[in-house]
């Protein structure tokens, strides 16, 4: 069994990878894996083993179709997280998002139609739906994106869909609530709120801080991936939901509780330009179908999450001052 895994020095991705490579999936036990990432600001090698027997790594474009039509023959499944994902970047310049999320995603849907890829699962994200006052989106609701990041998922959604229906592709569509735990980047809420407050800086709070999150361990995330390549449909797309709802101040309470921090810290900022109130998943069709239940206890797990920036200073204070130091240019 061979797994060609993009961006899978992310987040994400790295999480899904080290799990493949550590026997955590049955049946795939032995399995090889290829990751393509790019290692632009949110890549980071280090979530990466240095060295693994059943791991190649290639820094390379998804984007590039020569390059993926040399890698990917031999490969039995193809797992898309390849994506510029931080809303904020894409409202001061959509181009990276557009070309990386569309173009980069019909580039690699292209490569693997030619290269005979059986198998292939796009993550995607709850934001492609917009937002949601009361209940909950299933996998029937119009995508009804509000930032050109989410419009720029919705289309790779569609364009991975129309493969499916055009080219026949053995292909399934995730689209995930919002995910938490070690290694993430800290440009996003959880680790920037934490290393922050580690560093007895202030946090910024977008408007009231009463916009609602529903939080999803990223553990949880990969699971159900994985129960997506094995046992989903082709041409359906699966929500994946976390089930627990906080508001950001809520959220924002907790870390500070965890980390005995003052709640003076708290700074309260311009909301963001057409902030979602509120993002909702129902999960029904992946738990009835493919058996799928979150495992992580959300204290559980941001406890553990907050003790994992805690003890490793080393990891995120590198990616945290080139973070900063791309910010002041």
């Amino acid at each position: 069994m061979k797994v060609f895994v993009t961006g899978g020095a992310g987040f994400i991705g790295s999480t899904y990878v080290r799990s493949l490579l550590a026997g955590a999936y049955p049946g795939y036990e032995d399995a090889e894996v290829t990751v393509l990432d790019k290692l632009t600001y949110a890549g980071n090698r280090a979530n990466l083993p240095a060295h693994h027997p059943r791991l190649t790594f290639v820094r390379g474009d998804v984007c590039d179709l020569g390059l993926l039509r040399d890698l990917l023959p031999g490969h039995d499944a193809v797992v898309h997280f390849a994506a510029e994902s931080h809303v904020d970047r894409s409202l001061t310049d959509a181009s990276a998002f557009v070309t990386t999320n569309v173009g980069g995603t019909q580039v690699l849907l292209d490569a693997a139609v030619s290269t005979g890829v059986p198998r292939f699962v796009h993550i995607s994200t709850d934001e492609v739906y917009g937002s949601i006052e009361h209940g909950s989106w299933d996998e029937n609701c119009p995508l009804l994106p509000n930032s050109p990041y989410a419009a720029s998922k919705a289309a790779s959604d569609l364009i991975a869909r129309s493969y499916w229906r055009t080219h026949g592709l053995d292909l399934s569509v995730t689209r995930c609530s919002n995910n938490y735990g070690p290694h993430q980047h800290v440009e996003k809420l959880i680790p920037r709120f934490v290393t922050n407050l580690l560093n007895g800086e202030p946090v910024p709070l977008y408007g009231t801080g009463g916009n609602v999150r529903e939080w999803l361990h990223v553990d949880d995330h990969c699971r159900a991936v994985q129960l997506v390549l094995t046992r989903g449909r082709a041409g359906e797309t699966y929500n994946v939901g976390g089930g627990d709802e906080r508001t950001n101040r809520q959220l924002t309470d907790l870390l500070l509780d965890l980390l005995g921090a003052d709640p003076a810290l708290v700074r309260y900022v311009t909301d963001r330009k057409a902030h979602d109130v509120r993002y909702a998943l129902s999960d029904r069709k992946l738990r009835e179908e493919l058996g799928y239940a979150p495992q992580v206890d959300f204290a559980h797990g941001l406890a553990e999450t907050v003790a994992w920036y805690r003890d490793n200073p080393g990891w995120w204070k590198p990616v945290r001052d080139a973070a900063q130091g791309g910010e002041r240019r």
